[in-house]
Order: C-alpha cells, then structure tokens, then sequence
C-alpha cells in the first residue's frame, strides 16, 4: 500500500491515540531541511527517531521567515545557499521511509512555495513522500478553507497555529483543525526562552476545553525542565530553536567524514535529555 494510501489511518492520529491511552506527552524536535545539507537531515531523521522522537517536524527553508527567530533564520540562510527547495523536503522523506523510518512527519513551510508548487499537487506529493502533516504559519485561518479541504483530499492534516487571543477565534480555529493544536506559548518569533509564565498553562487550558484534538505545544521550549513542565498538560511537546542551535554548534564535525558521527551523536544525546 503506498504511502497516500495509508494516510486513511494517520500516523499522527495512531500516535496520539497510543500515547493518551497510555498518558504519554509525545517529544517534536524541529530541524530545518539542508542545515547543513540534506544528506545529515537524512540521518537525523533516522537517528532522532531512535534517540526518542516520536514526531519531527521538518521545515522548508524560506527566505522570508516571518515565524522564525534568528536560530532557524540562520538555519534557513545556510540550506538556501546550498541550493536546497521544497521538492528536497519530499525526497529526504521518501528515503527515510525507504530505510525504515515510522514516526510521523509535520512538514512546515510558508504559503508562497506551496502556492508555487500548487496546492493540490503539494499536499499529493506530501502523502507520497510519506508526510502526516504540513503547518503554513503565515496562511490566515480565514483564507484557510480551500487549502485545508485539498489538504483532507490527500490526507493530510492542515495543523493550525493558535496564539493567545480572545476566546471566540481561538474556539473558531480549534473547530477546523486537524491532526493536532498547536499552541504558540508566547506572541512573537520562535526563539529559546528562559521560563514560562502561568499564564501560559492558562491558555494551554483554555484551548483543551475547546477541542477534543491532542494540545501540543511549542515556541521557546529548550530544556528538559520545560519539556518535563509542559508535558504534565499538553499531549505534545515542540523543539525547535533549541535542537536547530545544537546542529549549528555540531556544525564543525558534521562537515568532517572523520567526526561526523561525533556530531550527529551530539544533537542526538541532547534529544536523549529531552526523552529521558
């Protein structure tokens, strides 16, 4: 059965079911596609799954990153100039399930290249390559609809970025979502952060009560203590800057054959911190 096949059972929607019956919080490392190319994204990939992540996010690179904080900016700017597109995010895809890989894959990417590459065509070619899920960040829930129902079309799910705001359009968008919520835990880029405040498990709270969706969680979250704190509440934890930065300092290994797996151990023992 191929891949857009069995998108009829989500690998999202199997994980979460498995991990609320068991009353696990699912761990979401992000990496950015072709940082530094896209033979390592390959092979994180594959070994963060082994390392103990249970979803990854892989975003597109994109020269006008309106969502990003400088870790991922600088991210972006390196797998840009080594000729990465979107097309690789599928490829990359395809091999890892080619070579075993069984966790599920969020594809993040802003709306232009998608609506370059046309929509219906993306989100095909998206459940070929063996994607669960696509986030588009800058595409507004209100010009969300089309998108959205091409997206359901291939089976893939539209997940919608919800930030703190008034209870009505967070209820709005809740109702239309797909696959899971993702609640942005501070207004702004994304970026490491120091702590959270309560107000943050308030409206983490008051999006569960509008949903029967699984809540995950991301923007900031960078330490075990952060993943340990949310995980009490939200079915999923996101890593984004966090993880980006360790590949940026890994950064001088990965480009040497001799201490490759030196770096990609690196990135990986940090994801084991974040698990454990």
């Amino acid at each position: 059965m191929s891949d857009m096949a069995a998108q009829a059972t989500n690998r999202l929607d199997d994980m979460f079911a498995r991990y609320r019956a068991e009353g696990k919080a699912a761990l979401m490392p992000f990496i950015t596609l072709g940082d530094p190319d896209c033979g390592t994204t390959l092979k994180l990939l594959l070994r963060l799954e082994e390392a103990g992540a249970d979803v990854i996010e892989l975003g597109v690179p994109y020269s006008d990153p309106l969502a990003d904080g400088p870790v991922i900016q600088r991210a972006a700017e390196r797998a840009l100039r080594g000729g990465v597109t979107l097309e690789d995010s599928f490829r990359v895809a395809r091999q890892a399930r080619e070579q075993g890989a069984r966790i599920p894959y969020v594809l993040f990417t802003y709306y232009n290249p998608v609506m370059q590459y046309g929509i219906e065509r993306f989100f095909r070619t998206a459940a070929e390559a063996g994607f669960s899920g696509a986030i588009i960040p800058d595409l507004p829930y209100e010009e969300s609809g089309p998108v959205r129902e091409a997206a359901d079309a291939c089976g893939i799910h539209l997940v919608p970025l919800v930030a703190p705001t008034s209870e009505e359009r967070i209820s709005r968008i809740t109702a239309e979502g797909r696959g899971f919520i993702y609640c942005v835990s501070s207004l702004g880029v994304t970026g490491v952060r120091e702590s959270f405040d309560q107000e943050v498990e308030r409206f983490i709270r008051q999006v569960k009560a509008t949903t029967p969706l699984p809540v995950c969680v991301g923007f900031g979250i960078s330490t075990p203590e952060h993943v340990k704190q949310f995980s009490a509440y939200c079915d999923g934890v996101i890593v984004g800057s966090a993880i980006v930065r360790k590949i940026e300092e890994a950064q001088p290994l990965l480009s040497d054959e001799a201490t490759f797996e030196d770096g990609i151990l690196q990135i990986c023992d940090f994801v084991r911190q974040l698990r454990d």
